[in-house]
């Protein structure tokens, strides 16, 4: 079942998996069925994170024996978010059709909590197994968890029909990839706002070097520095080797490679003793015109959740070790002269559909700045791509992409990349910003509506399958 996430895009295996778990957990009591759910989720994280491993391989002698601990660790407490429904699923004894509308409403629920619980960790999500087909197109009415739901309903169908399951999957599948790909028009409008987005292509473990600073500096100069009708140069999460507001200097420098046109770029900056993952918008001189704090850290990564307990065991060089950022005050809206506003994103940010401004501060636009070098290169950058690519479905915003060793690319309202640089590779693309949508139903409503609808599908098909009081849903 991981295997239709990125870069595999294997979604069918879904349909074969998901029945079977169904069917593996109807076999057992409550005990049983939270076994087949844990042991399920940690082979599915296992497999679909195992890009987690590459920070720690960055200094290997330092962190590297941590490298497998940190994976085992993730996909097992992960794995409970799948293991606590299927046993919720046995409590309740369910019988009869209903049971498979239950089955995937808690599901549903398990993969929602895990998208909130502790700020969340919505990587890999069932839905973005379709990213590469039409499907991924109804997040733009029903979210990503609404997409999950309904292609689970579809998966367990033939197990309580049988071959009338099949050709209803089929026929459903099959409507919704025409239907839905008719949604996409061949050609989009597009702004008269053109962009450059500059890749370095920085590896993690040369990127601080300083033999090598140098060379990934010039980089962007000379990328920022290429004649052009650009309106906004963009440069990926911590692009410079100084803390922002301490090399005045620098910032001119910059500034006199672009031509005096607008840079953004992400860099690190300190309030004190205080430190943040920052993005700035430098305009002519250098003079930074906007600033924006990344505010949804990363656990572990930018900041240690709970310190004090991790102290009290003794472990006092993980809590130092662990990034000291902290959270900026919230995402806002962006207007920088004549262009269309737009909200920042910085790396991870990107990953959670409520982070996205929504009513009257909606953005025309969304501006990715992240350093994909951290996930290796492998299937971690190709997922993280695949999940900007939903967030610009689920609103119907384009999205513009700086990635410090790629994917960098200009993602339309559809999901489509205009433009891009390919991984491991250096050197910058000019690309046009497109038009925005309307806002989507999504962008409109949220989560709010579907799920409520999916509870209230859960709940109705617990007690109209309690009724039918057998031991096993699955009848012959």
């Amino acid at each position: 079942m991981a295997l239709g996430q990125a870069p595999f895009h294997f979604p069918w295996f879904l349909l074969l998996s998901a029945p079977l778990l169904f069917l593996m957990v109807c076999t057992r009591g409550m005990r049983g069925a939270f076994g087949v759910g844990w042991w399920a989720g940690l082979g599915y994280f296992a497999v679909a994170l195992h890009w987690i491993v590459e920070p720690f391989l960055v200094d290997l002698a330092a962190t590297g024996w941590m490298a497998p601990f940190a994976l085992l660790f993730l996909s097992a407490g992960l794995a409970l978010f799948w293991a606590v429904p299927f046993a919720l699923f046995r409590a309740f004894g369910l019988g009869g059709p209903w049971a498979i509308l239950a089955f995937a409403g808690l599901w549903t629920f398990g993969e929602f909590a895990r998208s909130t619980v502790l700020t969340g960790f919505p990587w890999a999500l069932l839905a973005y197994g379709w990213t590469a087909t039409p499907i991924i197109q109804a997040t733009a009415f029903i979210g990503s968890h609404g997409v999950g739901f309904l292609v689970l309903v579809l998966a367990l169908l033939p197990v309580i029909w049988h071959r009338v399951g099949v050709a209803v999957t089929l026929a459903v599948l099959v409507a919704s990839w025409v239907g839905l790909g008719l949604r996409v028009p061949d050609e989009i409008a597009m702004t008269d706002t053109r962009l450059r987005l500059v890749q370095p292509n920085a590896p993690q473990h040369l990127k601080w070097h300083p033999d090598h600073i140098r060379t990934f500096w010039e980089r962007q100069l000379a990328a920022t520095a290429v004649p052009g009708d650009i309106d906004l140069i963009v440069w990926p999460e911590a692009a410079v080797p100084y803390l922002m507001g301490t090399r005045p200097d620098l910032n001119t420098v910059i500034s006199q490679a672009a031509g005096d046109r607008k840079v953004a770029l992400g860099a690190t900056r300190a309030d004190g003793e205080v430190l943040y993952n920052s993005a700035v918008i430098l305009g002519a001189g250098g003079n930074v015109e906007h600033l924006y704090d990344k505010h949804h850290l990363v656990p572990f990564g930018e900041f240690l959740p709970f310190p004090a307990i991790f102290e009290r065991f003794g472990l006092q060089g993980l809590a130092r070790n662990a990034g000291r950022f902290s959270a900026g005050s919230g995402p806002r809206l962006i207007q920088s002269g004549d262009i269309p506003a737009f909200q920042l994103l910085i790396c991870y940010e990107a990953i959670f559909a409520a982070e996205i401004l929504r009513g009257p501060d909606r953005p025309g636009w969304l501006l990715h700045l992240t350093n994909d070098a951290w996930f290796g290169d492998f299937s971690g950058p190709y997922q993280h791509l695949a999940q900007a690519r939903v967030r610009a479905i689920e609103f119907g915003l384009p999205m513009a992409r700086a990635a410090n060793t790629g994917v960098s690319a200009m993602i339309d309202p559809y999901g489509r990349l205009r433009g891009q640089l390919a991984l491991n590779t250096g050197g910058h693309v000019d690309v046009e910003l497109p038009e925005p949508l309307p806002p989507t139903v999504y962008a409109r409503f949220g989560d709010l509506p579907i799920l409520t609808l999916i509870l209230a599908i859960t709940v109705g098909s617990v007690a109209f399958g309690r009724r039918n009081g057998a031991n096993s849903p699955v009848r012959s």
